[in-house]
């Protein structure tokens, strides 16, 4: 992200070096530009798995930790993702974006590629989390009484995101043939889609944890929430990056020319919902057959 995004950073010489705003010089020296937000977003992602942590070692007759540090780390968790992701974005995709030229097409190529790398490592991390499931299905099973987890909430929420899809893949072929209004309307929806989805899975959690009383740290309930739980955050994430790109396309950042980032925000967007379809055969339908 520290390289030029939809023409947002002037290229440099071999006179010349431009470097990525907030990076006045390259650091650690020698490896070429660099930039400490994503540093910082890094921070507050294991700030949120740490706060996460210290709230289930709170819990208990016996907990080990005090009740104030979880919240704590998970808020100042939430704080580092939130200012780091907006200082990435900002200053790598939007700040210099009027300044620069059109983006090389070969630049965007790279863009593209560097997601798919992304999204490599995602596909390793929720296997991790279905390794674990699939090692406590070969126990006694089912671990207790489980109660029904395909429910209409579960339901309205797939069609909901494999309906997100739908509406970006449009506002995607939209602003590739210089529709910037029905890019805009459809754009719009994806993220309200989203929102909704969101909101559906908190609610479910309500259900889950409140009315049918599973534990989060049960032999199921550790697997089911650890999985749906790292998803739920994914889509707050695409929810948040199609935002940002939502503005920027009221703004009129995007044509049929420049769309580098609708592109890469496209492909994480689908990533999600596949994770999600997956989940929902493995962990809804898969834990009652």
């Amino acid at each position: 992200m520290g390289s030029a995004v939809d023409g947002d950073l002037n290229e440099g010489t071999d006179d010349e070096h431009e470097h990525a705003p907030p990076a006045d010089e390259d650091w650690p020296r020698g490896f070429g530009e660099a930039s400490w937000w994503p540093l910082v977003t890094g921070v507050g992602i294991a700030g949120l798995y740490f706060g996460a942590a210290l709230v289930l070692l709170s819990r208990g007759d016996d907990p080990l930790v005090g009740s104030v540090l979880g919240p704590i780390a998970l808020v100042g968790g939430i704080t580092f993702f939130l200012g780091g992701l907006y200082g990435w974005t900002y200053h790598a995709f939007v700040r210099s974006y009027w300044d620069g030229p059109s983006t090389p097409a070969e630049n965007g190529i790279d863009l593209r590629w560097g997601m798919v790398l992304f999204l490599a490592t995602d596909i390793m991390t929720f296997s991790a989390g279905f390794v674990y499931y699939f090692f406590i299905r070969t126990g006694s099973w089912p671990p207790g009484e489980l109660p029904s987890l395909v429910s209409w909430i579960v339901l309205a929420n797939t069609a909901i995101l494999i309906a997100s899809s739908v509406t970006l893949h449009v506002a995607h072929e939209a602003i590739r043939d210089g529709n910037r209004r029905r890019f805009i309307v459809l754009l719009g929806l994806t993220v309200l889609l989203g929102l909704v989805f969101v909101g559906g899975q908190l609610f479910e959690y309500y259900e889950l944890l409140v009315v049918d009383g599973i534990g989060i740290t049960d032999v199921f309930g550790s697997s089911f929430f650890a999985l749906t739980g790292l998803h739920g955050l994914h889509v707050a994430l695409g929810v948040i990056l199609l935002g940002i790109v939502f503005v920027r396309g009221v703004t009129g950042q995007f044509s049929a020319d420049r769309h580098t980032s609708v592109s890469t925000v496209s492909m994480y967007w689908h990533f999600v919902d596949l994770v999600w379809i997956i989940l929902v055969v493995t962990l809804y339908v898969g834990s009652v057959a």
